[in-house]
Parts: C-alpha cells; sequence; structure tokens
C-alpha cells in the first residue's frame, strides 16, 4: 500500500481548492460533486441575497460547502494515514 498524503496538507490543499483535497484521497468524482454543489448554492445565495448584503454574505452556500469539504477531505485522509500507519508498524 502507498503511503497516504499527510492529513494537514490534505486539509491545506482543500482550504485553497474546494474538491482538491478529495482528488488527493482519490476520490475525484466526490470532488466534483463538492466543487459543483460550491457553485450552486454559491450562485444560489449570490441571486437571492438582499443588495446590502455583505460579499460573505452573498456567498455563504458556497462557502459553507466548501467548509464541510475541507472537513472531510481531511477527516478521510486521517483515516487513511492512521490505517497506513498501523499497518506499516
Amino acid at each position: 500500500m502507498n503511503k497516504p498524503p499527510h492529513p494537514r496538507l490534505v486539509l491545506a490543499t482543500g482550504l485553497l481548492l474546494p474538491g482538491v483535497g478529495q482528488v488527493m484521497n482519490r476520490q475525484p468524482v466526490r470532488g466534483l460533486i463538492f466543487v459543483c454543489f460550491v457553485v450552486l448554492l454559491g450562485g444560489f445565495t449570490l441571486k437571492t441575497a438582499a443588495p446590502d448584503v455583505s460579499v460573505v454574505g452573498k456567498f455563504a452556500g458556497g462557502l459553507f460547502v466548501w467548509a464541510i469539504a475541507a472537513m472531510d477531505a481531511y477527516r478521510t485522509a486521517r483515516i487513511r494515514y492512521t490505517i497506513w500507519q498501523h499497518r506499516s508498524g
């Protein structure tokens, strides 16, 4: 079994680019789904937000999914890394 990437590297990558943490965990379809939902919910909140809402508020849906994607990538990487450490001694 090949050494999986370090969980902190996966977390940092997932925080910079949504869905790429999942790709690093060898889950490209899951990463693509997260990216699609970031765009979908970010666009939805952008269209439905009131004109006086801040930029963060206008993209709140997309930012929320982005944060969940980063946490999901880190959790999966942490599990894979711990299993690899246990098996390799």
